[in-house]
């Protein structure tokens, strides 16, 4: 029970930094930077995975969740 606290408290410290640098005016990418250094080293991506994820919006799994609407629309 003390590891899933643990695991708890540090992704609410994750949320945290990474709310609090964007709300103090950081570019959004460079407060995902912050966010990204909090993270526990053990299971921290690198910093070339993070900039590949955020300039693939997200990689196949969000451009999935983009297409889906657009294929569900009515054609007019």
């Amino acid at each position: 029970m003390g590891k899933s606290a643990e695991a708890e408290h540090a992704y609410h410290h994750v949320l945290r930094v990474a709310m609090v640098s964007f709300m103090k005016g950081t570019p959004p990418t460079v407060a995902v930077e912050y966010a990204r250094r909090a993270i526990p080293g053990h299971v921290r991506p690198s910093f070339q995975e993070t900039e590949d994820h955020i300039k693939n919006r997200g990689g196949e799994q969000s451009a999935a969740v983009t297409e889906a609407p657009a294929a569900e629309a009515p054609a007019t």
